[in-house]
């Protein structure tokens, strides 16, 4: 965290010292304008969630090249990861000039192989940041930021699930969850199992849900501090004195936190949503990353912390700066940091308290795999520091009907799964391969 940090700082001094001309973006390109550039079909759709969430999702329901005929097609579903949206998987383009079949992305990839490929979003991020009754950005009031991928694979993935096959008429359908996506997945089946006679395949890149060998720095950093987070997010205060017991800190090193009445700090500082679409930061990062400047080599350390050399296209750094990250409730972070701090896959820790309010019992129920059904596979990266292999290893035996897969290069990390060149060849051909596979078992 340090680390990014640093990099970060270097970057805003060359802007404010004039070394970069920073020019503001007036547009950044939706996913709408991307696909249609390519010519391909485009919908747009939103679904309204048990819990009052309106989520925004992208469909394209056939190929451009090739099964570009409408009509009724296997259904795919695609999540996103932590802080990240539908962009991920159609920024790039379907693929290179030389060879416009090989389709690299896998929204593109899997129109053209005759599948009906839903983009989702889940709740919080730039697109799917609305409600019936809950206002995102009213400041004091965190009720619309009071989730974590607990709540996306409750409520959310049920309420895409029952609007997508209806509108589509099919019964079933494949789904591929990358890092947060596959942890929503997993949550989901677990929860309400009877989705999973439902799924034809999960196929989990990167799935996160064991972190016993985590050696992400920001995770790291982040985890022992899990419980300060949650308090200065949503816990509420009748006391000065509670706050700063609950924070561990002396008065004297807090003596501008004076919380009165019923006031939580995020009531104060806004700090329900982390790294939000801004229209400030969003623009300084896709100007400072382009190609031919300096600073591009510190826009990839801010992505490959890991000092793996990962196989990017850095011109494509200010279209992915553009759209990511997309926002996310910082419980989000909070409920990765009490799975690390705790080495378990559970619910949300909220506090003994509560805990025994909302679960009858001081410590959250872990996560039941059992009841996961879905034939799944787990394709996993030896290099990557956030779902390492040996923690998806340990899924993999949890899990009733699991298969896991190692991507065969050894350097391949985490985010390559979405931005690396290579990951059609490395992760995405494999993943096709898998769903035709159990479409055969059916």
């Amino acid at each position: 965290m340090c680390h990014s940090l640093l990099v970060f700082a270097v970057l805003l001094a060359a802007v404010t010292a004039g070394i970069i001309e920073f020019k503001l973006y007036l547009h950044v390109l939706l996913q709408e304008s991307v696909i249609r550039k390519y010519q391909y079909p485009y919908e747009s759709h939103h679904v309204v969630t048990e819990d009052g969430y309106i989520l925004g999702a992208v469909r394209i329901p056939h190929g451009r090249d090739q099964n570009n005929q409408p009509g009724s097609k296997p259904v795919v579903l695609i999540l996103h990861g932590l802080l990240s949206s539908c962009a991920d998987f159609v920024l790039l383009g379907p693929g290179h000039a030389l060879c416009k079949i090989k389709i690299s992305l896998p929204a593109y990839m899997l129109a053209e192989e005759g599948y009906d490929v839903w983009l989702l979003n889940s709740r919080g991020n730039f697109h799917s940041r609305n409600h019936t009754t809950l206002d995102p950005n009213r400041r004091g009031d965190p009720s619309f930021w009071a989730f974590s991928w607990e709540e996306i694979g409750r409520f959310d993935l049920p309420a895409y699930i029952d609007y997508i096959l209806e509108v589509t008429g099919q019964e079933k359908f494949h789904f591929i969850g990358h890092s947060q996506g596959a942890t929503s997945f997993l949550v989901g089946m677990s929860m309400r199992p009877e989705y999973n006679e439902k799924i034809i395949s999960f196929q989990g890149l990167a799935p996160a849900a064991f972190f016993h060998n985590n050696r992400n720095p920001v995770f790291l950093n982040v985890a022992p501090f899990e419980r300060v987070l949650e308090v200065s997010g949503f816990k509420l205060y009748t006391s000065e004195t509670q706050f700063n017991k609950t924070l561990k800190f002396h008065r004297s090193h807090c003596s501008h936190c004076r919380i009165v009445g019923t006031q939580s700090l995020a009531g104060q500082l806004g700090i329900h949503e982390i790294l939000g679409r801004n229209d400030a930061l969003t623009p300084l990062l896709m100007q400072v990353c382009r190609d031919g400047l300096f600073t591009q080599t510190l826009c990839k350390l801010l992505v490959q912390y890991d000092r793996n050399d990962g196989i990017f296209n850095t011109t494509m750094f200010p279209a992915f700066l553009g759209h990511a990250p997309s926002g996310s409730s910082i419980r989000q972070l909070t409920h990765y940091g009490q799975n690390i701090r705790f080495g378990t896959f559970s619910r949300f820790h909220y506090g003994y308290i509560q805990n025994l309010i909302t679960y009858g019992r001081i410590d959250p129920p872990p996560f039941n795999l059992n009841l996961i059904t879905a034939r799944s596979y787990l394709h996993y990266a030896l290099s990557d520091l956030e779902a390492d292999y040996r923690d998806v290893m340990l899924l993999e035996e949890l899990l009733p009907n699991a298969r896991a897969i190692q991507v065969p290069r050894a350097g391949f990390t985490h985010i390559e799964f979405i931005w690396g060149m290579d990951a059609r060849e490395q992760v995405y051909e494999t993943a096709l391969q898998m769903m035709r596979e159990a479409e055969s078992l059916q």
